[in-house]
This record gives structure tokens, C-alpha cells and sequence, in this order.
């Protein structure tokens, strides 16, 4: 006999129980719906690609994690993320698509994490991106902020802000401080603040250069806080001269405005100048979003504006704006602090549990009609005792079960007992169809 193997996964990645299942597809759903609501359309971009592809634009730490292999002569890498396989995908069919181009896609992603709380080797993203054809409205960048709301809001988790900013403001700031070659560098550590706390964020700073006066005035910078008119002022007040910081500025205020025109209430958007973005490609807004009553799990939801990103793979100019949900960091955070709790254990509205096989007839045309009707149906086919018949319907979690024995069975009829208060009752496959709907 061969050696046995034991059964196990590799860290890092997500597998459920069928009833943690059921409510993560419903979170999927849920996102999916939304995002079809507003016009996007789907896209599945391949797992595989080639590394040069991937690795057009990436570097450093991108680099370290992405799974890398050959196959023959190819060079091929894993998607680590869904924005620059459709930075392809729009370099590649541009003349078969219409523009603004409005994409949804919620697929795995693959990186090589090292696996602790929170990080993931395999994990979804739920994104949506809208790509311009030689430009792309503001308005674009108001409607993502929409879409957060409208998803945050079906998912009920309570209170959420989506806190705003445009890199636009950052950038001008830090050059007109001039450290224009630093915009990276500083970008990447104010970005930490909530994480490392001003101390940390000031010593970082320190190692790029970028100290005493200069870092006290980044700090104060970011820290301006207030209503988004009273911030929107304090900017405007500023001693800064830099067209890019104004022209930011101009482009947060109208964002901001046409975010309230697509009904987001002023208490959930907040402009906040300590959103960076470390990503290198973002050029404008930028977004990041968190559930009020549990600020430890972090951006629930981030993205921004990118202007050059098809710039390695087309001489057209298509700029972009996206967010992106990471759904299995998200699930997994929710539940590991009980946020949701739903115990469904199954899709099943009814099974069906024939006392003998002669029944099936009856019992496998009454399911049909009841699927027919919109229910999901299930039929018990083992020769089995009643007793492990009921259990099999109680451990599975299905609220009815349809008797059918002798009796009902030559009066066309079954019976429906009810799993959570035991009431039982005689019905036809049409009325057992209404009491179930109930």
C-alpha cells in the first residue's frame, strides 16, 4: 500500500467549511452586485502571465514576491494583482473596446508573502477600474467613491469614512519644500503615520534627508484636519505656490462636491492628507476606507487615480481611476473578530426523505416542480433508517423536510415538517411550494 500523505494546506492561503462558504459568496455577491449596478462589466484576466508583462512597471519588493517560474523557453509569473494585467488587457484590445472602458474583476491574486495575521500567498480582489481614452472626467473620480458607499452600505458593518485625498496636493507640497526628488521616499513613509505613529514617521524622514524644519513642516501639513470645506480653506491659505498643489487642490474640491452629488453624506468622506498611497503609479485622487468601530483592521478598501500605467505596454494615453476590496483579508478579519456571525449551514430550502425507493417517482417530479418554482431542493437516496434520515437534515442545516411514505405517496401529497418548530403538515407539491416561500 502506497505511504499515506497527509492532508493539509499551504500557509498563507483561505479554505472554508461550507457554511463560512456560504457567507463569504455572499459578501462576493454582494460587491459583484454593486459594481454591476454601475455599469461595469466583467473581466477575467488570465492567472498566468508573462513576466515580463507583470513586470513591466514592478521592481523591488514587487519583484521579491511574485511567483516566478519557466516552463520551456517562457518566463511566466502569477498575477499579483489585478491593475496591471488590465493595463494589458486595454494596451491589447483597445480597438475592440468602447471608452470609458468600466471593468469589474474579482479573481485570486498570488504573492509571496511570508505568511502571518492578515497576509495572504493567495487571496481575492474585488476591483473596478474605468479607463479613459486621452482623458477621464473628474466626475469618474467622485463616482468610485459612490460605489464604496453604495458597497459598504449593503454590507452593514456599521459606520464607515471614506477619507479622500488627491497626490497632486502631496506632491506640489513636498516639492515647493524642495524635495522633489524625494516625493517617493516621503510619500512611502508618511503613508505608515497610523502604523509607526509621528516619532518613527519623523525618524524615517530624517534618512532621506528630510529633517528638522522641513520634516516639522511635512507633519503639520498632514495633520491639518477639520470639516473638507475648513480643510479645503487651510490649503487654500497656504504659502504655496506650486501650480501642481494648486492645480490638486482645485481637483479635491470638485471631486469632493460631485462625491455629494451622487448622494454620499458628508459624514462619510473626509478629506485627509495623510493618505498617500505608496504605490508609484497613482497621480491624482487617492482613496483609502475604514469601518468606524474597528479602526485596527485597517483600509477596507483603497485605490486612485493613475495617468501613465498603459504608458509600458501603449504610446496612446488611457488614464485610469480604481479601487480594490481584498476580500479574503476582509472575511477573514470579520470573522476572527465575530463582526459577522450568520451560522447558515445550507443553500437547501427542502429535502426530500422517501421512506422506500419505490416513492421516487413521486419524490424526483415534486422536486422538479419545487426547483421549477425557484427552491433549491435536495433528495435523500440511502436505504437508511428514518433516525439518521432527520439527522443528516439537522446537521446539514436545512429548515424543511418533505416526508413522503406510502400514504402520501398515493395521494400525491407529502409532508412538510418544519426543522426549527417541528410542525408538521399534509400538503400538495403546490401548497408545500407557498408555505416554504413564506
Amino acid at each position: 500500500m502506497a505511504e499515506r500523505v497527509e492532508p493539509r494546506t499551504l500557509q498563507g492561503t483561505m479554505e472554508l467549511l461550507p457554511p463560512d462558504q456560504i457567507l463569504f459568496n455572499r459578501m462576493y455577491d454582494t460587491i459583484r452586485g454593486v459594481y454591476e449596478s454601475f455599469g461595469f462589466l466583467p473581466l477575467d484576466t488570465p492567472v498566468l502571465e508573462y513576466a515580463s508583462v507583470l513586470l513591466a512597471k514592478a521592481g523591488g519588493e514587487t519583484e521579491k514576491q511574485i511567483y516566478r517560474f519557466t516552463k520551456g523557453d517562457a518566463d511566466l509569473a502569477m498575477r499579483f494583482d489585478l491593475t496591471v494585467p488590465l493595463a494589458r488587457y486595454v494596451a491589447q484590445h483597445k480597438a475592440d473596446l468602447v471608452f470609458p472602458f468600466k471593468r469589474y474583476q474579482m479573481s485570486k491574486v498570488y504573492r509571496g508573502e511570508r505568511p502571518q495575521k492578515g497576509r495572504f500567498r493567495e487571496f481575492y480582489q474585488c476591483d473596478i477600474d474605468i479607463i479613459g481614452a486621452e482623458s477621464l472626467d473628474l466626475m469618474y473620480d467622485a463616482e468610485m467613491p459612490a460605489v464604496i458607499y453604495n458597497v459598504f452600505t449593503k454590507l452593514a458593518f456599521g459606520d464607515f469614512v471614506i477619507r479622500i485625498n488627491n497626490r497632486k496636493v502631496l506632491n506640489g507640497f513636498f516639492a515647493s519644500l524642495g524635495f522633489a526628488e524625494k516625493i517617493g521616499d516621503i510619500l512611502r513613509t508618511i503613508d505608515k503615520l497610523e502604523k509607526i505613529g509621528a516619532d518613527k514617521v519623523r525618524a524615517e524622514l530624517a534618512e532621506y534627508g528630510v529633517a528638522g524644519d522641513a520634516a516639522d513642516k511635512i507633519l503639520a501639513f498632514i495633520g491639518i484636519g477639520g470639516s473638507n470645506d475648513e480643510v479645503l480653506a487651510a490649503l487654500r491659505a497656504l504659502d504655496c505656490d506650486d501650480a501642481t498643489f494648486r492645480e490638486g487642490v482645485e481637483e479635491l474640491d470638485k471631486v469632493v462636491h460631485y462625491a455629494y452629488l451622487y448622494g454620499i453624506p458628508e459624514k462619510n468622506i473626509a478629506i485627509d492628507l495623510t493618505i498617500a498611497r505608496g504605490l508609484d503609479y497613482y497621480t491624482g485622487t487617492v482613496y483609502e476606507t475604514k469601518l468606524v468601530d474597528y479602526p485596527t483592521l485597517g483600509s477596507v478598501c483603497s485605490g486612485g487615480r493613475y495617468d501613465n500605467l498603459t504608458g509600458y505596454y501603449t504610446d496612446d494615453h488611457m488614464p485610469g481611476i480604481g479601487i480594490s476590496i481584498g476580500l479574503t483579508r476582509l472575511f477573514s478579519q470579520l470573522r476572527a473578530a465575530e463582526i459577522i456571525t450568520d451560522t447558515k449551514k445550507s443553500l437547501c430550502d427542502v429535502l426530500f426523505v422517501p421512506t422506500d425507493k419505490a416513492h421516487m417517482d413521486f419524490v424526483l417530479g415534486s422536486a422538479a416542480e419545487m426547483r421549477a418554482a425557484g427552491l433549491n431542493v435536495d433528495v435523500y437516496c440511502l436505504d437508511k433508517g428514518m433516525k439518521p434520515k432527520m439527522k443528516f437534515a439537522n446537521r446539514s442545516g436545512i429548515p424543511y423536510v418533505a416526508l413522503v411514505g406510502e400514504d402520501e405517496a398515493a395521494a400525491g401529497k407529502l409532508t412538510l415538517k418544519n426543522m426549527e418548530t417541528g410542525e408538521q403538515e399534509l400538503l400538495d407539491v403546490y401548497a408545500a411550494i407557498e408555505k416554504i416561500n413564506k
